[in-house]
């Protein structure tokens, strides 16, 4: 039985609140934007393709339950909403284009004379619905490209693979993106072991990560992030795979606190380093990693363990969520939809693709 963070069916959306994981496998009502946001905001739901999903998808609750009979004022409310849904947490890419490609559909539908309210509301909650298959499609075939391309250049039979943060069914609408690839790993026998990291301050690696693989039966270790250059040292590691929230023209990738350090480590030791994540984490707008406005978290998170206050009182903080992996430690490549290509290579593939 496959985990499920996200259930809906028209007009109700349940997600797993995953501050409760592992110990508590409980399901929080989201009642429309408002409540999606602040569960966004507080990390219920994170990992940058579930983040847009359950944002649309809280939409497509409140747009279930509203009467409006002005197809103008439906489209109104429609993208103030979205606007909002995007401030949550910004960094994430993917709410931000989900919000612009479904404002270009109300706008081009409000244009059309035969348009009413009513068919507006239905063809949009339809749009958003279809981003829950589509994204675990898209999943599948990144698992795919990213497990072949990494056999292709393996020495043994079987793989260890590093990863870093939650990347599952956790993170997404279902499979993964970087766990997607170790899914695809394992189904083809091809899997020795995976090492994932507990991903300090908020310990998604720990909680969330081990979770899914567990679940699985997927034969895993659990490592402190500071570990991780000696596990790329001892461990025979074959490559690291690592997801994205926010990947730029020139192929620089923003992902959780501790990538990074990670893609400095696997240059050092010749260990190849892939991204993997779907086109929609893409932003071609930006042309370096420089321009990615980075996400700081509560101080709680990092002084506080369970509740438990760890760090001396008025200790000076500082709590990035995120951190900015330059192209050039991409050493194996950037994992989508479209297949695994150099990262300095990818905006022509996706401006080939999407074209």
């Amino acid at each position: 039985m496959s985990l499920e963070a996200v259930r809906y069916r028209r007009g109700r959306l349940l997600i797993l609140n995953q501050l409760l994981l592992p110990g508590q496998a409980e399901y929080e009502e989201v009642g429309g934007v408002r409540a999606a946001w602040q569960l966004i905001r507080d990390m219920k739901v994170r990992g940058a393709p579930a983040i847009a999903i359950v944002g649309c998808l809280s939409l497509a609750v409140e747009l279930h339950q509203r009467e409006e009979s002005v197809k103008e004022d439906l489209a109104t409310f429609v993208r103030e909403s979205l606007d909002y849904l995007v401030t949550s947490r910004p960094t994430a890419v993917n709410m931000a284009r989900a919000a612009q490609d479904l404002s270009d559909f109300v706008v081009s539908e409000v244009q059309r004379p035969d348009s009413t309210a009513e068919s507006l509301k239905e063809k949009l909650i339809s749009r958003i619905e279809g981003l829950l298959e589509k994204d675990i499609r898209t999943n599948k075939i990144i698992g795919s490209h990213g497990a072949e391309h990494i056999l292709s250049r393996a020495k043994t039979d079987k793989v260890i693979i590093l990863t870093h943060c939650n990347t599952g069914s956790l993170a997404t609408a279902g499979y993964g993106t970087a766990l997607g690839v170790i899914r695809s790993l394992w189904s083809m026998g091809r899997l020795e072991h995976v090492y994932c990291t507990e991903t300090r301050p908020y310990n998604q690696g720990a909680r969330l990560t081990t979770y899914e693989l567990m679940h699985d039966k997927i034969p895993a270790t659990l490592i402190a992030d500071s570990m991780v250059a000696m596990a790329l040292k001892e461990k025979r590691i074959s490559a690291v795979v690592v997801g994205a929230d926010h990947i730029v023209a020139n192929g620089d990738t923003a992902n959780k606190i501790g990538t990074y350090q990670i893609a400095i480590a696997a240059l050092h030791h010749g260990v190849p380093f892939y991204v993997a994540a779907p086109s929609t984490s893409c932003d071609l707008a930006l042309e370096s990693g420089e321009q990615i406005v980075i996400e700081e978290r509560p101080v709680g998170e990092l002084t506080d363990f369970n509740g438990v206050h760890v760090a001396a009182p008025g200790i000076g903080v500082w709590n990035p969520a995120f951190d900015i992996t330059p192209h050039d430690l991409i050493t194996a490549g950037i994992i989508t939809e479209f297949g695994v290509h150099d990262p300095r290579e990818l905006r022509k593939v996706l401006i080939d693709k999407i074209s």
